[in-house]
């Protein structure tokens, strides 16, 4: 049996199942650029933008004309959008549930979905439960095996024995500086207690699983600090909404969004009452994400304490980007001066050597 699909049965609207019959999905062939800007001027009827790299889009017709549409990439649908004049008829519970059938083929069993917050109540009424908003962008509902009160009881777990009271870093570490290092043992001369995210999607030219590593094996003298990873809930394609968002509000909602989810329920649940974060000069999405720390962790109870970037042994402000920069030269020398010597060895090492041509 399909997990939470059953949820289909219990939709009041007694039309629904009459629907699903008439109406069959089409699927829309990413390589066919006519249908994708078909797709695309629907969409945009709706303030929404059909992005390249989705698993797969589906489309309702009526009379030839596309009446609905909507897509995944992961566990996350997107863009889900009924035409004005048949909404009310079920066709939205109708893309949404062929959608995720599809998932659950792929062996994707929980779901996410990302709306108008006014549009919120459309989803709950087919069992999904709302995570967070932040009007008037966006709101995050899942479904599925797992939740985010999953997620946290499993961190939990991971932090056992770590006192409360937390100081918190969230990290991408691509790769893993002497920038991340200060910043992290500064926190731990801070505070009893100091655990470390590392993000955890897996779009950055070092694998996931190498951050990870490099990352704990960089810290192992410091006892009370603890790395794990940061799941779905944090810096993740969860928590970035931006294939429905105009883009001056993208940078906003982004940011918001997943600060406003970890102060309201990671946080909370983590014994976590501070977050330290490196000053950002040079990129303004970082440097947008600093603001919107400073504007609300604070009301939830949440210090942020920002720490100044240090300077390399060669006059340079440390930045993994700078790293990756010097990647393709091979410029050990620039590179040796603003990463520790395990983040060194495994940029030098020859089985690593595909990660640095993905930087090219």
């Amino acid at each position: 049996m399909e997990p939470f699909l059953d949820f289909l049965t219990e939709i009041p609207d007694k039309r629904y199942g009459h629907l699903l019959e008439a109406w069959e999905p089409e699927i829309v062939d990413k390589g066919n650029k006519r249908e994708l800007k078909e797709i695309s001027a629907f969409l945009a009827t709706f303030h929404l933008k059909y992005e390249s790299g989705l698993d797969y889009t589906i489309a309702l017709r009526q009379g030839g004309e596309i009446v609905g549409t909507g897509s995944f990439k992961g566990e996350v649908l997107r863009n889900i959008a009924v035409n004005e004049d048949m909404q009310g008829q079920g066709l939205t519970a109708a893309i949404v549930t062929e959608l995720m059938r599809e998932q659950t083929r792929r062996g994707i069993v929980h779901y996410f979905i990302f709306t108008k917050p006014d549009k919120a109540f459309l989803f709950s009424g087919l069992g999904f439960a709302e995570i967070v908003r932040v009007d008037p962008y966006v709101a995050l509902l899942e479904t599925g095996l797992g939740s985010i009160l999953n997620w946290c009881a499993e961190a939990r777990r991971q932090l056992e024995g770590l006192a409360p009271g937390r100081a918190a870093l969230v990290m991408n570490c691509n790769p893993f500086t002497k920038g991340h290092e200060a910043l992290i043992s500064r926190a731990a001369a801070e505070n009893e207690s100091v655990v470390v995210f590392i993000v955890s999607e897996d779009r950055s030219a070092i694998p996931f699983a190498d951050r990870l590593r490099l990352a704990r094996e960089s810290i192992k003298g410091l006892g009370n600090v603890r790395i794990i990873p940061s799941g779905k809930y944090m810096i993740s394609n969860a928590t970035f909404p931006t294939y429905f968002l105009k883009d001056e509000d993208q940078t906003i909602a982004h940011t918001m969004l997943d600060i406003t989810l970890f102060a309201e329920k990671i946080a909370p649940a983590l014994n976590i009452v501070s977050r330290y974060v490196g000053e950002e000069p040079t990129c303004p999405v970082t440097r947008a994400y600093n603001e919107a720390m400073l504007a609300i962790l604070p009301r939830h109870g949440v210090e942020v304490r920002v720490m100044r970037r240090i300077v390399a042994a060669n006059g340079e402000l440390i930045s993994a980007s700078t790293v990756r920069d010097a990647w393709p030269t091979k410029d050990w020398t620039r590179i040796a001066a603003m990463v520790p010597e395990y983040t060194l060895a495994y940029l030098r090492s020859h089985e690593n050597r595909f990660v640095i041509k993905n930087t090219d």
